[in-house]
């Protein structure tokens, strides 16, 4: 019986998505601030219909700043987040539903010598970020730094969703590496002297990841990257889209961050958890804080 349901499953996933294309539409072709503004009200929306992701906005949010910001001040900062996720999903209607072009012409780079720097040591480049400002955005300015990118991704769970979503995102040039075969593909990529994006900032399992600082706090974080990158020697450059106060988005590009000279798998990893950190910091509204990022805990804790 699952195989139809499954189907049947598939067949309204594609109904809904055929549905919500002329809203997409609209919201693409919207004038860039009417765009926004619209964006800022559709998270007020979102901020008031999803309950559970509000709750663990506002965990997230006291874990990592309730010793530096009032209550008030937190839940202020935990709409702006979901303020923040709206504008992105305008752009994304904007991004998947026009030319490339149309988004791209919005991004500016700054350190763009550390990737160039980075490639010329001749085994590729392993890119550090997060969800943070317009992620999807990141792999489609690729092309500013004039080096090739592939990505990892997760696919979604539903298979309609994933499929349409994979064929807008081919559109970018990027090359897609799907979780469950990743490793191997990222480094056949490096061996090709490819950009490899990597996002680190998601909760991890106990097999897969090392328990490191994250705003004070351990948090289980994927060792795929620091094992990689120690077995390869490729540098780990922080790369990450944030949204300015203009609306326009600044690809800000980090150093390589320099491994611990024991080869240290969980120190190495903390290093990008400070990474991420200190990008967050600056712009906090615009991480995906509804995400259960400390879901996996410690054994003596749990």
């Amino acid at each position: 019986m699952s195989a139809p349901r499954s189907r049947a499953g598939s067949m309204m996933a594609a109904v809904g998505l055929g549905l919500l294309f002329p809203i997409g539409w609209l919201l693409a072709h919207l004038p860039a601030r009417v765009g926004l503004a619209t964006g800022r009200r559709l998270g007020d929306l979102l901020w008031g219909i999803l309950p559970r992701r509000r709750a663990i906005t506002l965990q997230n949010l006291e874990r990592s700043f309730g010793e530096e910001r009032s209550p008030e001040e937190l839940r202020r900062l935990g709409r702006r987040s979901f303020e923040h996720l709206g504008m992105n999903l305008v752009e994304s209607c904007r991004y998947f539903l026009r030319p490339t072009e149309v988004m791209v012409s919005q991004v500016r780079v700054e350190g763009g010598n550390h990737l160039l720097a980075a490639a010329a040591r001749g085994r590729g480049v392993l890119v550090l970020t997060a969800h943070y400002g317009n992620w999807e955005l990141l792999a489609a300015a690729h092309g500013l730094t004039g080096l090739p990118l592939s990505f990892v991704v997760r696919p979604l769970d539903n298979p309609v969703l994933d499929d349409l979503v994979e064929r807008f995102r081919r559109r970018t040039g990027a090359e897609m590496i799907t979780k469950r075969r990743a490793l191997r593909e990222v480094l056949e990529a490096l061996r090709r002297g490819r950009m490899v994006g990597i996002l680190l900032d998601q909760n991890a399992t106990r097999s897969e990841g090392v328990f490191v600082p994250f705003f004070g706090a351990p948090a289980c974080t994927s060792k795929a990257l620091a094992v990689i990158a120690l077995r390869t020697g490729a540098p780990v450059v922080p790369v990450f889209l944030r949204r300015g106060a203009d609306g326009r988005h600044c690809m800000d590009v980090g150093a390589p961050l320099i491994p611990p000279l024991d080869g240290d798998v969980s120190a190495y990893t903390a290093i990008f958890n400070q990474a991420i950190e200190a990008a967050i910091r600056r712009a906090p509204e615009q991480w995906f804080w509804m995400h259960a990022r400390w879901r996996t805990r410690p054994r003596e804790a749990a």
